[in-house]
């Protein structure tokens, strides 16, 4: 009777939501397919657009980071309160809007305006990964979050590909590319259209009930109507806190979510200055293989991904630990990539780096999803995204925006591989320390047991 229980649950989670999964793989595919990001700032600084490296490190690039800053937590409460779907037609809408600029527009104004509405859309992933985790069932979040990050790797990868073979072997110009990606973000926002809508919000209509009987209580006039809404606006922000409290109080939860979070900040912090440091190291030929690096980082980074869904492992006794090891190697590489003065040592540091890091965040995100029930999924991955940003702006603000310093390119890139060194050291000793108490006698094990991994039901 149990299995047949079983079977029954599982028989819609598997057919009904096969169409919605595969579409929101072909749209993040489509999303991630832009062949003019591996050669974007040789596009703003070259005979295109006619920018300076100063005007791109100083006043283009921040006005992303800064943005994602203004712009995540709106995002987020917009998005569970439309359900979804919407947000990510917006994420689909402002990149073909942001890449019609960088195509069409001139000058450092256009610029800082068409990357502003891009930070729009990288703030509406929240979205795109909190609607996964609405289509499955839990025990299916290892898989399809390595599926899932695995297209959208593998629409950046041949993106990246598409570039090199064109640049390289048809003498294709970066205007085309720029088109070529337009073309691509286009057809996901087409494709974003047909995901079906979810019929529930995650966390923010818990008290749908006692609304509804308030609204079938009381005189619909305005005043009325504003009060609701006030007193609505109340109960969802003190649910929200409520919700934070629950989930963060796991220690080891809490863990890997600071990861994710400092990851994240590191990532994207490295990324998006590593054509400069290239340009450093290699001023006269920098973008030659810059598309080919790019994608081959990707396949390897989203190859990894894939491995770690199928990877039978305690992660919540070695998961820290295996943080902390593979994020010194990632602090080794960005060392290396710096102090190195040949651009192919530089290449293959940097594949190095964004194969594990795509490893590492992988399993944070399936840790962190399996142990939420779907109501809170969203609120922490929306958390975990804003601390990181936050983190993000003041990193950029002091390494990229601080006159008084002035830090050349190289000096930024050691003080972002002695960020993850930090961060290695700080999981590595908590690996460490959670091992060992695992190795203990059960009877020793109780007070362990309280900061491990909570079931999803319990959290």
């Amino acid at each position: 009777m149990a299995k047949q229980v079983t079977w029954c649950y599982y028989m819609p989670c598997c057919a009904g939501w096969v169409g919605p999964t595969v579409l929101l793989c072909i749209y993040g595919f489509c999303s991630m397919m832009r062949p003019i990001e591996p050669f974007m700032t040789e596009f703003l600084t070259g005979t295109y657009k006619n920018l300076t490296t100063e005007q791109v490190t100083r006043q283009v690039y921040p006005v992303w980071t800064y943005s994602s800053l203004i712009l995540l937590i709106p995002v987020l409460l917009v998005t569970d309160f439309l359900r979804y779907k919407p947000v990510i037609i917006l994420q689909g809408l402002t990149y073909v809007t942001a890449f019609l600029l960088v195509l069409v527009g001139s000058g450092v104004r256009s610029t800082q305006l068409a990357f502003f509405i891009y930070s729009i859309a990288t703030a509406a992933d929240v979205a795109y990964f909190s609607y996964i985790y609405m289509v499955v069932h839990a025990s299916y979040y290892q898989r399809v979050t390595s599926y899932v990050t695995g297209a959208i790797l593998l629409g950046y990868a041949v993106g990246a590909l598409l570039a090199q073979l064109l640049v390289s072997l048809g003498g294709v110009s970066l205007y085309c590319l720029a088109f070529v990606t337009l073309i691509s973000v286009s057809m996901a926002l087409i494709t974003s259209i047909f995901l079906p809508m979810p019929k529930t919000s995650l966390f923010l209509n818990g008290n749908s009930s006692e609304d509804a009987h308030d609204s079938d209580s009381q005189d619909f006039n305005n005043k009325v109507k504003r009060v609701m809404t006030a007193k609505h606006i109340g109960r969802m922000f003190r649910g929200l806190i409520l919700d934070c409290k629950k989930c963060y109080s796991s220690v080891a939860l809490l863990f890997f979510c600071i990861w994710a979070a400092t990851g994240r900040c590191g990532f994207y912090q490295v990324t998006a200055y590593t054509q400069l440091l290239w340009v450093h190291v290699q001023p006269h030929n920098f973008t030659a293989y810059n598309g080919g690096v790019d994608a081959i980082s990707t396949l390897s980074g989203a190859a990894a991904t894939v491995a770690v869904g199928h990877m039978s492992l305690e992660w919540s006794v070695w998961g820290e630990l295996i943080l902390g090891g593979f994020t010194l190697l990632i602090a080794g590489a960005i060392f290396l990539m710096d102090l190195s003065d040949n651009i192919w040592i530089s290449y293959t540091c940097f594949i190095l780096f964004k194969t594990v890091y795509m490893q590492l965040t992988t399993i944070c995100t399936f840790q962190i999803a399996k142990t939420l029930n779907r109501k809170r999924y969203a609120l922490v991955f929306g958390v975990n995204s804003f601390v990181g940003t936050v983190l993000q702006s003041v990193l950029t603000a002091i390494v990229i925006n601080t006159s008084s310093l002035q830090l050349t390119i190289t000096s930024q890139f050691v003080i972002y591989a002695s960020y993850f060194a930090a961060i290695s050291l700080l999981f590595t000793v908590r690996g460490v320390y959670t091992v060992l108490n695992m190795k203990q006698p059960a009877a020793g094990n109780q007070a362990e047991r309280a900061t491990n991994l909570p079931e999803a039901s319990s959290v």
